[in-house]
């Protein structure tokens, strides 16, 4: 069997009283694209710096590549790249300085490096602007030249902590064009995000709540895993509609989005009952309709779960 590119182990990391990162095991096989999903206090950017040798676990271990990174960092440095949230490069040398300088660190030797500066440049649009401060440049572009300096050495695995964080939509998607790339010619991608629509881009998905892992599988197995009937619930007033829908018996959540309401409900329920329920109690109704459950409506209904066991 081939080894996973990343295997957990009961990996736990705690901050004093607080536990980030709580016993996660699971695998991440060779060539996937693998999604860590949750909100700000999930525990994702504690768990990439955990795999990328930059932060020890408190329990548990992590191999990456076959290797204990967890005890023996060093040794998997040179296979993998951890790109951080934050823009890390140097804003007072120029694109291609900031290039050279991590093929520097990574000895990557001069005669390959026009050709990889070359397809780099291709991917990413930033050759016309090689000779720009890196400072000067946009959000999306800085993060393109982040994932640039990531993928200069060739690495096996690449961890990446919510690279398209405030980055405008064009540059989201050719960030998302560029990690595809890469995973189609073997490269093992963790990328975190808290966004959901990011999320279905994955082959599989790892949900996490206070550092807990709620599920992990593909988008499509997770959205089945929810069971019963999705509606969106179109009123005047949001709020109004979901209090009176939590009333309803058949009911099991409500949660707004906007003006409008999803409704999980038990397979039974119908969208014209539903409606006329509701209007009924003098909720102003415009319409109620059968949905596909959403990744986001998949981890809200998982965290309520999780809440409601607690």
């Amino acid at each position: 069997m081939t080894e996973p590119a990343v295997r957990l182990g009961g990996l736990t990391r705690r901050f004093g009283d607080l536990t980030a990162v709580a016993g996660l095991s699971f695998v991440v096989q060779p060539g996937e694209l693998f999604g860590i999903v949750g909100p700000d206090g999930a525990g994702k950017t504690t768990l990439l710096r955990m795999l990328a040798g930059v932060l020890p676990p408190s329990a548990g271990d992590a191999h990456v590549l076959g290797l204990p990174v967890g005890r023996e960092p060093e040794r998997v440095k040179h296979e993998i790249a951890y790109m951080a949230q934050r823009f890390g490069l140097y804003e007072d040398l120029t694109v291609r300085e900031n290039i050279l300088f991590y093929a520097d660190l990574y000895r990557v030797p001069k005669r390959e490096r026009p050709q990889r500066m070359e397809r780099l440049y291709a991917f990413s649009r930033l050759g016309e602007f090689e000779g720009r401060l890196a400072g000067k440049l946009s959000g999306g572009m800085k993060q393109k030249l982040s994932l640039c300096c990531c993928l200069i050495h060739h690495p096996r695995v690449l961890l990446l902590d919510e690279p398209t964080f405030g980055v405008d939509p064009i540059s989201r998607r050719d960030l998302w064009l560029i990690l595809h790339e890469m995973v189609a010619e073997g490269v093992t991608v963790l990328v975190s995000t808290s966004y959901m629509d990011e999320a279905e881009r994955c082959d599989r998905v790892a949900m996490l709540h206070e550092g807990r892992l709620l599920a992990l599988d593909t988008p499509n197995r997770l959205r089945e895993s929810m069971g019963g009937v999705m509606l969106a619930l179109h009123a005047d007033s949001g709020r109004g509609a979901r209090s009176a829908a939590l009333t309803v018996p058949g009911v099991r959540a409500a949660t707004l989005f906007g003006d409008t309401v999803h409704v999980h409900a038990g397979e039974a329920m119908r969208a014209d009952w539903l409606q006329s329920t509701l209007v009924a109690q003098g909720i102003a109704v415009r319409a109620v309709e059968a949905i596909d459950p959403s990744l986001e409506d998949v981890f809200i209904n998982l965290v309520a779960g999780d809440d409601r066991a607690r």
